[in-house]
């Protein structure tokens, strides 16, 4: 059920008790999962956000994508990447060969975490605490899915899938075993691409980007666009 946000909450982790769901709770589907997922209070975070986004896509897609958290328009939507990330997210989708309906994108974070500025909503980074206590459902959502491959769109998502905080310059394009052994790469969050504020840098790193998931996609061509 979609919550009204409040201004100028404070962002303290340990400022209202987690909701500790079972450790061993397991859940039939997906659809299953989403819906206890609407009720979530493993961190504060709900305090503040609409409501929870939960990843989308293919039940038993081979690759997942998984990004940060959802943006403003993540949060007031209800879906994963729709917003001005979500939409450069498609385009480099669509040059690398890979049908975004062929699989599934969720995030580390399923709450929107932000600082309130006037009337905007300002995005802030989650801390590792609550992306541990939202690791419960990205476990979740591996278990149901199992996947062949996992790609980690920023730092955030490289520190869920991994367990440690790492350097994406030096690991980007390199097949990699993940938690729970999930092989995967590691790459760039869209939105990264939005802040470059040089033109002709901004294309280079699109440009990567889009090799990235080319890289992906060779490894998988059940993913790609139908003819």
């Amino acid at each position: 059920m979609a919550r009204k946000h409040t201004e100028n909450e404070p962002d303290l982790f340990a400022s209202a008790p987690a909701k500790a769901e079972p450790a061993d709770a397991e859940f039939p589907s997906l659809t299953a999962a989403r819906k206890a997922a609407e009720d979530c209070r493993r961190c504060p975070l709900y305090q503040n956000a609409t409501q929870t986004v939960f990843g989308e896509g293919p039940p038993h897609a081979a690759l997942v994508f998984v990004g940060e958290q959802p943006g403003d328009q993540e949060d007031l939507a209800g879906k994963p990447f729709v917003g001005p990330a979500g939409k450069l997210f498609d385009r480099a989708l669509s040059e690398a060969g890979i049908d975004r309906a062929r699989v599934y994108v969720t995030n580390a974070v399923k709450h929107f975490k932000f600082e309130q500025r006037g009337k905007r909503r300002l995005h802030k980074k989650p801390n590792n605490a609550e992306i541990e206590a939202c690791r419960w459902w990205l476990d979740n959502e591996f278990r149901l899915i199992k996947p062949q491959l996992a790609v980690a769109l920023g730092a955030t998502a490289a520190r869920a899938l991994t367990g440690r905080d790492v350097t994406i310059s030096r690991l980007r394009g390199k097949r990699m075993t993940f938690r729970e052994g999930v092989e995967g790469f590691i790459t760039v969050h869209p939105s990264f691409l939005l802040r470059v504020p040089d033109a002709a840098a901004k294309e280079r790193e699109y440009e990567r980007f889009v090799a990235d998931l080319k890289l992906v996609a060779r490894h998988l061509p059940e993913i790609g666009k139908a003819a």
